[in-house]
């Protein structure tokens, strides 16, 4: 597929690459969701386009079929995992409503057999196929018309106005018409045979490798398997033996364990979808150190998620409980409370105590507000009229 820094484009000749460097220079910037993948890409679009649009888009792999989840247009430079982009729809992934399935026109038929016609295939035949069209009107309710993320104002306030656009920002093909939606189903068919098929390849040649995803292109006679490995794979064989059955370009990549959960989706241990799989498009780094941080328990089976890696939610609040303990004694130092030391054995910022431990073994727990710390001695020490209220009881 021709690629340069501005656009991409399927092979049309000097036509496609005249209209290459026609694109103009100020544009509206969107993330693409690839449906297959699971992956957002960034791209701009010479005109202003609605959230949930389907769209014939550039991803990380190819041209491929895709759906705007939300706009980029407010940030100064966009950086995966961002907090500040608008997140995907809750119903972002209800590719089906989209347009009427074979199955939807024969439920309308009446009892002499007469289709009726939709409203949308009337429309469309009315009009040029290779007319872009955007969602069209569905006799279902929509979902997103009691979504309260949908109905928000920062939606609903895209900037309107274009922004400049660099050379490192892809553009968006067009948008997706009803036969591209028909080709996208056919083709999602055609990848559950093709990883079927793909196992027993695998089986046959005795790799240890286990296939996660198969994904074809929509731009290009190429189709893509993901999988797992405790190791490197030597899988030059079993390419050449897929080759042999789909006489097509075959691409195998290997991903890691939580790229796989990314992939696939699930439930987590919460109840709610995985993060990795609905809510951000960049997997962050997790360390034990953010459990110990946060005096969780360090026992692995509760501090895991079902792909076996550590919780992608520990990240969420290690920044708030590091911020707080800076303006607060740490653990394992000794406060004095009247003659006595005593270590501090527990910081808990949900109740707001500390607890401490004597010498003796005796145990005592006293609230934030009774500690302040002393610049002219450059410790922490117990507020005097909290200790004399504490002692006269």
């Amino acid at each position: 597929m021709k690629k340069d820094k501005k656009y991409h484009g399927d092979r049309h000749g000097d036509a496609q690459q005249k209209q290459q460097t026609q694109r103009p220079e100020y544009g509206f910037i969107y993330l693409i969701k690839n449906p297959s993948s699971n992956e957002l890409t960034v791209c701009a679009s010479e005109e202003k386009l609605e959230r949930g649009a389907h769209v014939i888009a550039p991803s990380r792999y190819g041209l491929d079929y895709g759906m705007v989840v939300g706009s980029a247009m407010d940030m100064g430079q966009y950086e995966p995992g961002s907090t500040e982009v608008q997140g995907a729809c809750l119903h972002g992934d209800s590719f089906d409503e989209t347009f009427p399935l074979d199955a939807d026109l024969a439920a309308s038929a009446d009892p002499e057999g007469v289709v009726e016609t939709h409203p949308v295939e009337q429309r469309l035949e009315e009009q040029d196929q290779s007319i872009p069209i955007d969602i069209p009107d569905n006799p279902k309710p929509s979902p997103c018309a009691s979504c309260s993320d949908c109905n928000n104002t920062k939606v609903q306030s895209w900037s309107e106005k274009p922004v400049k656009i660099t050379g490192d920002v892809d553009w968006i093909e067009r948008l997706a018409t009803k036969d591209d939606y028909s080709r996208y189903l056919e083709l999602n068919k055609m990848e559950d045979e093709a990883l079927v098929l793909c196992r027993e390849k695998v089986l046959s040649h005795g790799l240890d490798m286990k296939l996660v995803s198969a994904h074809y292109l929509f731009g290009e006679p190429k189709v893509i398997f993901f999988f797992t490995a405790a190791n490197r794979v030597d899988f030059r064989d079993l390419v050449k033996d897929l080759v042999s059955v789909f006489r097509i370009r075959i691409e195998l990549r290997q991903i890691g364990v939580r790229d796989e959960s990314r992939v696939l989706g699930g439930l987590a241990v919460c109840g709610r979808d995985f993060c990795c799989h609905a809510i951000t498009d960049k997997l962050n780094p997790v360390s034990i150190k953010m459990a110990k941080e946060q005096n969780l328990s360090l026992n692995s089976t509760k501090i895991s998620g079902p792909c076996g890696r550590l919780l992608c939610c520990l990240s969420y609040e290690y920044d708030f409980y590091v911020e707080e303990k800076r303006n607060l004694p740490q653990e394992g130092s000794r406060l004095k409370i009247q003659h006595e030391l005593m270590k501090i054995t527990e910081v808990n910022l949900l109740s707001r105590k500390i607890s401490l431990i004597g010498p003796e073994g005796r145990h005592l727990t006293i609230p934030f507000s009774a500690v302040n710390f002393n610049n002219e001695h450059s410790r922490w020490e117990v507020d005097r009229d909290y200790l004399d209220e504490f002692l006269s009881n």
